[in-house]
């Protein structure tokens, strides 16, 4: 076998092979011979069929695998004596031969990983969350708990905020119906923001079989394109109020939650340990997003595989698809541009080159313990712990998103040992992204 290697860009190559001719042939005729001992054709014993007649019924698909064999085996040997570190799979092609017949000569055309030069972290600088629960928080959670567990009651009285109302209404732009527009019996409760301001708003006041027409501007960012920027006429008639009703915060409201024997202080306690659990891991969070950045930004120069690329924007496309599947959405024909993936894809892609050099130098690699830390927190999650944990044991391939995410918790740890940390106080619903 004789091998050359052409740089064809900064991270493309073309590798040349030739191969005798007679190796090939060689190992077609010891498949045929092996083949004849158990073929079975009709008017011969097994064993006993001519060679001949066993070359031209498998002969072409022999040599198609041999050929894919040798093409494989040879790229393999060739890449090993070479020291190429290949990304993504080769494309293979023959060579038409000149002169030599006695050759097979091909070229298998790929890329190779970049090389990575880490950058200085010694000047990085993070902000690590500093949130502490208080019972204010607490108390802003009890509500929102009261408020998913809203009962109401009819009214005989005009309708306020926090209603929930039932409505007929129509809809016209310049005189005309338009789609959405027309509703019976719709219910909605006032001040949730369902609907548009300069809808919702007209509606407080009014008492049950009253009726009213407003004028309603659409936006121009509206999602819906054919009233975007129109200003539509509505006659509505409210047909009933009905008032909430928020549970009391006393033993019954805690042992709706699970809260045995009712006990208020123990549901408060819970709650404020929820909340913390909550907070760490945004903090984490926090603190990876900006560790993950300082590594992109430290490090110069990184020109990802366009083979790489293509795998993850392919990876992202299926992301989506399943999204869409798990909301009931048709997805027969579903795609996206790449165009909007592209960007997300090429910054996945240096990522990981960099997190895989960072492990490889530093020896990040995440030990069976911490692994087990990840799966065990995942858990908690689930009404049996102990069942999840076991299923995810149960097959080494279900431990990959669990391996992934120790191994991004000790780079993070790593980071933060290298960067300038400095605390910075944040109310919890800041941290949580609340208003």
């Amino acid at each position: 076998m004789q091998t050359n290697v052409e740089n064809l860009g900064a991270l493309e190559r073309r590798l040349n092979v030739s191969v005798p001719q007679e190796k090939i042939e060689t190992e077609v005729e010891s498949r045929l011979k092996r083949l004849a001992r158990t073929a079975k054709f009709h008017g011969f014993r097994p064993g006993k069929v001519p060679l001949k007649i066993v070359a031209q019924q498998y002969g072409p698909q022999v040599r198609q695998e041999v050929m894919e064999d040798v093409l494989k085996k040879n790229f393999s040997e060739a890449v090993r004596e070479n020291n190429l570190r290949v990304a993504g799979y080769p494309r293979f092609e023959p060579k038409l031969a000149e002169s030599d017949t006695a050759q097979v000569e091909f070229s298998a055309t790929f890329e190779v990983y970049p090389d990575i030069a880490l950058g200085d972290l010694g000047g990085a600088h993070i902000e690590r969350p500093v949130v502490e629960v208080t019972p204010a928080d607490v108390d802003k959670t009890l509500e929102m708990l009261r408020k998913q567990r809203v009962e109401f009651e009819p009214a005989d009285r005009p309708a306020q905020s926090g209603d929930r109302i039932n409505i007929d209404y129509r809809g016209l732009i310049d005189g005309a119906e338009f789609a959405g527009g027309k509703a019976e019996n719709f219910s909605l409760v006032l001040g949730e923001g369902r609907l548009l301001k300069d809808f919702e708003e007209p509606l407080l006041g009014m008492s049950p079989g009253q009726s009213k027409t407003f004028e309603v501007a659409f936006p121009s960012d509206y999602h819906g394109k054919e009233v975007a920027g129109k200003t539509a006429v509505f006659e509505v008639k409210l047909n009933g109020v009905e008032s909430s009703k928020l549970p009391e915060v006393n033993a019954d409201f805690a042992t709706s939650l699970g809260i045995a024997e009712g006990d208020i202080e123990k549901m408060r306690s819970e709650i404020r340990a929820n909340l913390e659990r909550e907070a760490a891991k945004r903090v984490n969070a926090r603190l990876k997003e900006q560790v993950m950045q300082i590594l992109i930004d430290t490090t110069s120069n990184v020109d990802p595989p366009k083979a790489l690329v293509e795998m993850e924007l392919d990876r992202l496309m299926e992301d989506a698809r399943n999204d869409f599947a798990s909301r009931g959405l048709n997805t027969k024909n579903f795609s996206l541009p790449h165009d909007m993936l592209q960007e997300r894809a090429q910054h996945r892609v240096k990522l990981g080159l960099i997190l895989g050099e960072l492990v490889k130098i530093h020896s990040l690699h995440p030990k069976p313990e911490q692994v087990r830390a990840v799966v065990e927190d995942l858990a908690q999650a689930y009404e049996n712990p102990a069942e999840v944990v076991s299923w995810h044991y149960a097959a080494p391939e279900r431990l990959k998103e669990a391996e992934s995410a120790a191994l991004e918790d000790n780079v993070v740890t790593w980071v933060l040992e290298k960067a300038v940390v400095t605390g910075k106080p944040m109310p919890l619903d800041e941290l949580m992204g609340r208003s």
